[in-house]
C-alpha cells in the first residue's frame, strides 16, 4: 500500500502558549526570558490544589499555597536565606503551565513528564536568579515544608481524617499550626506577588521599594 507523503507545507502542531503579558512560552524548550512573575501569580492563583475537591466557596489556589510552604520552610529553618524563601515560594510555578497534577498521575506518565516538568522548573530558578536545580538540602527542606501544609490541607480541606494525613504526608514540624481560609483568586494573585516582591527586594532581583519614589 502506498503512502503519501506528508506535504512540506504541514505545519507542526503548536507548542508554545501566549501569556497574557503578551509573552509566547515554548513548551517544549521554555526560555528565562519569555517568563514573568505577573503571568505565574496570575495562573497559580487560579490553579486548585487537590483538582478542586476540597470544601468551601473558594478552591485552594498553589498561589496560596505557595505562600504558606514559603513560610513553613522558614520556621523549619530559622534564619534561611532570601534567595532559598524565593526558592520555596516558586516551587510549584511550573504549575502555572501545566497545572496541579496530582502525585499518583505524574507517576503514571512517567519520566516523560518528569522531563518536561525539570526543564520548565530550570527555566523560572535561571528567570529568578536561582540555580537551575536546588541544593539537596534546599529541596529536601521545600518538600518537607510542602508535605506538611499538604497536611493541613488535607485534614481541613480535603477530608482526610488526621490519621491518614499522618500515614500520607508525616505530622507537621513543632510549633507550626496553621488555620486555612481559601482566598478569591484575585487574593491570592496579590499576596502571592507582594511575597515575591519582598522575596525579590532581598536577594538584589528588583530595586527597594523606597526607591521607586525617588527622583
Amino acid at each position: 500500500m502506498a503512502v503519501t507523503p506528508r506535504s512540506s507545507s504541514a505545519k507542526a502542531p503548536r507548542a508554545w502558549q501566549r501569556m497574557l503579558s503578551g509573552r509566547r512560552l515554548d513548551l517544549l524548550d521554555p526560555s528565562p526570558f519569555d517568563i514573568e512573575i505577573e503571568d505565574i501569580a496570575h495562573g497559580l492563583a487560579r490553579v486548585a490544589r487537590w483538582n478542586g475537591q476540597t470544601i468551601g466557596e473558594h478552591a485552594f489556589s498553589v498561589a496560596q499555597h505557595s505562600c504558606v510552604v514559603e513560610e513553613i520552610a522558614a520556621h523549619i529553618r530559622p534564619g534561611l536565606e532570601p534567595k532559598w524563601r524565593l526558592a520555596a515560594l516558586l516551587h510549584d510555578a511550573s504549575e502555572y503551565v501545566i497545572g496541579d497534577m496530582i502525585s499518583p498521575f505524574k507517576s503514571a506518565l512517567g519520566v516523560n513528564y518528569k522531563a518536561f516538568e525539570a526543564r520548565l522548573e530550570a527555566a523560572i530558578h535561571l528567570r529568578f536568579g536561582l540555580p537551575p536545580k536546588n541544593p539537596v538540602e534546599i529541596k529536601t527542606l521545600i518538600k518537607k515544608a510542602d508535605r506538611a501544609c499538604a497536611f493541613f490541607e488535607a485534614t481541613q480541606l480535603a477530608g482526610f481524617t488526621k490519621k491518614e494525613s499522618l500515614g500520607l504526608f508525616g505530622a507537621p514540624p513543632a510549633g507550626y499550626d496553621l488555620v486555612i481560609d481559601p482566598l478569591p483568586a484575585p487574593v491570592a494573585q496579590q499576596r502571592y506577588l507582594e511575597r515575591y516582591r519582598v522575596l525579590a527586594e532581598a536577594v538584589g532581583l528588583i530595586p527597594a521599594a523606597d526607591a521607586w519614589h525617588t527622583e
